[in-house]
């Protein structure tokens, strides 16, 4: 019987099949391994997501436009849509209805991980699956947020955007088959260009990309975010303008005192922050607990109490950027603030509660304006000859809300300066956002994205207790190289070598034996199971995990493992060209139960030649 997994002798291509150029493109071997290559990706993936920006912008208000007959419903008050004019203000009752109609069954059939507000599943992504995100997410995500925005959510466009151009970073990485450590660093560049473009903010989009999506600082990776963000933001402002996201008068602080007020507020924000992320969550157990249906119907159902909610409260109608203007300005009193506050934490929740898709970071900035706003107002009354002006506290309010909800201090900083274009201000600023990051750290020990996965029981945090593998190599415990597949064989003719293999993976290889990447049943299945899949060759489907090499820690491949789509990883010799050997779950296992004494032991012979 004739091996047809053997490299060595690849089998003949059907007649009337595609021929398959052998080998990769030049231009894409040489983005994936040159120095700059990199470079050039961060500069694509930061044009594509201004692109997207401007986009999802569109599709937002085309969608508002559509649903409620004005450019932003937030600010019309009970007026009705001209498109139905003899509903009157009852229309908000039907408009969430429809919009959930449309992007319930979307999200539900499509991509599910478009459904509620997008950071935490790119943090995920990042974290554990090697930045890899399907690329169906961009397309669903845009039309799913904007027909929810548009439709009545009272939900932002940030989380949205992350994880649209999050998902155009990861695709274009898995096209080029870049190796998994710079493919999170294209999914923060896809991150950090979304929220450079969307309110134009470079500086902003760069700290939200490394604060929360890659989660450290090193000068290489933070140097190819800030050029993502530099390119989409230049597209950006090409479309929108180089304004300031919010328009709003001059602050200044005129007593030191007012640093305590300031302080005393940062401490209130804080904690107001951490209560929106759990009543955000209870919300959504309480829809999970109530909804029996199926779940493509369930925002369409949702909708009709988002629809009563905003035929009492219209300011809650989308994002609500005038209403916060409004704030901000003092055009609103004491108890009407404190009702719009309330109002934004249960539309966000429901909206969110009933499967709806978009961010958290608007709500919370709208809070924060509520917040402020109506602490100012009140000390205008109390102490009038020391209080500022209400909408220091309102600005200063939105950042410390933020902070509190997604503990980000230093993006928290740096939006609201770029949001606002507020200099004056950034002393008290930054000290409310400290302390309502340090009250939200007593509070709580997750953040309004990490609550999200905790609650999946995933912690992105978890660090191993102690290091059993401490001093062990890869080189000590590797297997032989299985017989690897071709890089040119038909995707269907390598079905039964990926079914015969004990993990479900296998390397892939050139004519010549060089290492292309590696192939797994599960995207073999993926592939097939499309209209084109079974013409398509095997190099189509490899990807590059993380490269393992002889004097690799153990640990440290184990880390690669367990973010490897698979459970085998080659082991690769000083040139990154050639196999050596294997390392799977099963070999560290057996070192860790035989201790680091022991892990010579485990190690074969001699790996054959995987020729």
């Amino acid at each position: 019987m004739t091996n047809t997994a053997d490299p060595a002798s690849p089998p003949a291509i059907p007649a009337g099949a595609p021929r398959v150029r052998r080998g990769l493109p030049q231009a894409l071997t040489a983005l994936r391994e040159a120095k700059g290559g990199l470079l050039v990706l961060a500069l694509v993936v930061g044009a594509g997501a201004g692109l997207g920006a401007i986009a999802f912008r569109w599709l937002i208000k085309t969608f508002t436009l559509l649903l409620s007959g004005h450019a932003d419903y937030s600010a019309a008050g009970h007026a009705a849509n001209p498109h139905v004019p003899g509903l009157g203000r009852w229309f908000v009752l039907l408009a969430p209805v429809l919009a959930g109609l449309v992007y319930g069954p979307l999200v539900h059939r499509f991509a599910k991980e478009a459904r509620g507000h997008g950071v935490p599943e790119v943090m995920f992504a990042v974290a554990r699956r090697g930045g890899r995100i399907a690329p169906q997410v961009a397309v669903v995500k845009s039309l799913a947020s904007a027909l929810c925005i548009g439709g009545g959510g009272s939900v932002g466009r940030e989380g949205p955007i992350v994880q649209i151009g999050s998902a155009l970073g990861s695709t274009l990485g898995r096209i080029v088959r870049i190796a998994e450590d710079r493919m999170r660093v294209l999914v923060a560049c896809g991150a950090a260009g979304g929220i450079a473009a969307t309110f134009n903010a470079p500086l902003a989009g760069v700290f939200f990309a490394m604060e929360l999506i890659l989660r450290d600082f090193t000068a290489e990776s933070f140097g190819i975010v800030v050029l993502a963000s530099v390119t989409s933001s230049v597209i950006g402002r090409a479309a929108f303008g180089n304004t300031p996201f919010l328009h709003l008068p001059p602050f200044a602080v005129h007593h030191v005192s007012e640093y305590l007020l300031f302080a005393a507020l940062g401490l209130l924000a804080g904690a107001v922050g951490v209560g929106f992320t759990r009543i955000l969550y209870w919300v959504e157990d309480a829809c999970d607990w109530a909804w029996r249906g199926p779940e493509w119907a369930r925002p369409a159902v949702g909708g009709v109490l988002l629809g009563v909610l905003l035929l009492v409260l219209p300011q809650m109608y989308g994002v609500g950027y005038p209403v916060l203007e409004n704030a901000v300005s003092g055009k609103y009193v004491i108890g009407f603030l404190l009702v719009l506050l309330v109002g934004k934490i249960v539309a966000t929740s429901l909206t969110i509660g009933i499967g709806g898709s978009g961010g958290v970071f608007a709500p919370s900035l709208f809070m924060g304006a509520m917040l402020g706003a109506g602490y100012g107002a009140a000390l205008q009354h109390l102490a009038p000859g020391i209080a500022g002006p209400v909408g220091a506290y309102g600005l200063i309010g939105m950042g410390a809300v933020f902070a509190g909800a997604a503990r980000a201090p230093i993006t928290a900083v740096i939006i609201m300066f770029e949001l606002t274009g507020e200099y004056s201000i950034i002393l008290p600023l930054m000290a409310a956002i400290v302390l309502a990051t340090g009250v939200s750290r007593w509070l709580s020990n997750d953040t309004i994205y990490t609550l999200k996965l905790r609650r999946r029981g995933i912690d992105l945090d978890e660090q191993p207790a102690h290091a059993p593998l401490a001093g062990v190599t890869v080189e000590a415990v590797m297997e032989p190289v299985p017989r690897p597949l071709a890089g040119a064989m038909p995707l269907a003719d390598a079905v039964d070598a990926l079914v015969r293999s004990p993990h479900g993976v296998l390397p892939v290889v050139t004519d010549g034996d060089t290492y292309l990447g590696t192939a797994t049943a599960r995207t073999a299945a993926e592939t097939l199971a499309g209209e084109t899949g079974t013409a398509a060759p095997v190099s189509s489907i490899t990807h590059l995990p993380k490269p393992v090499g002889a004097a690799t820690d153990l640990s440290d491949a184990l880390d690669a493992l367990v973010t490897a789509d698979g459970a085998g990883l080659p082991v690769l010799d000083e040139t990154g060209s050639r196999l050596i050997g294997w390392v799977t779950h099963q070999s560290i296992l057996t070192a860790m139960h035989r201790g680091p004494e022991s892990g010579a032991a485990a190690r074969p012979k001699a790996a054959p030649d995987p020729a």
